[in-house]
């Protein structure tokens, strides 16, 4: 599991430049969401590669199959 990270930077002229790392798909959105309502209008967003990547799931299939052998 990856560390989430958010980094802001404030620029002299009040501009804030929002970095999220370590979270995969959408839902850095939802993280960021409260955060920018407080800081003021978005001008501008980049994705990055994680927001187009797909959460990954483990999962096992487990099947019993009753094979009937021939006595010849």
């Amino acid at each position: 599991m990856s560390m989430e990270t958010l980094e802001f930077v404030i620029y002299p002229d009040g501009r804030v430049k929002e970095t999220v790392t370590g979270i995969v798909g959408a839902s850095c959105q939802e993280v960021t969401a409260a955060i920018e309502a407080q800081l003021g209008r978005v001008v501008s967003t980049e994705t990055t590669a994680e927001y187009f990547a797909q959460p990954v799931t483990e999962s096992v299939k487990a099947s019993n199959q009753n094979t009937t052998f021939s006595d010849w």
